[in-house]
């Protein structure tokens, strides 16, 4: 499992929100450099953001999820075309990124 997972949930219809990209970024003094991406899968989950086993370092993530693609997929308009989730990895810890969402608001936490 990667060391950064996320789940998410489409809270209008109570359903997984499958097939919604996501890319993982790490922001460095030179900018942004991409560290993992994936697709949520039936259960509106991505285990595999990351290689299992690779450890990242700290620093300032930015996760964005695709809500424009899966809204659009589902037949309807999105407001926000995507989310972006900005965070701070301080260990090695695993980190769970869920992500709460409907067509006009989301909502996140940290999970474990």
């Amino acid at each position: 499992m990667s060391q950064i997972t996320t789940h998410v949930i489409n809270i209008v219809d109570g359903l997984p929100a499958r097939n919604l990209p996501v890319v993982l970024w790490l922001h460095e003094e030179t900018g942004c450099r991409k560290v993992g991406s994936g697709v949520t899968d039936a259960d509106g989950r991505i285990d595999n953001l990351c290689p299992a086993g690779v450890i990242l370092p700290e620093g300032t993530y930015r996760m964005r999820f695709d809500t424009g693609i899966y809204f659009k997929s589902c037949g309807k308009d999105a407001f926000y075309p995507w989310v972006d989730v900005i965070f701070n990895l301080s260990s090695d810890d695993h980190y769970h990124m869920p992500l709460l969402l409907s067509a006009f608001g989301y909502s996140t936490y940290r999970g474990y």
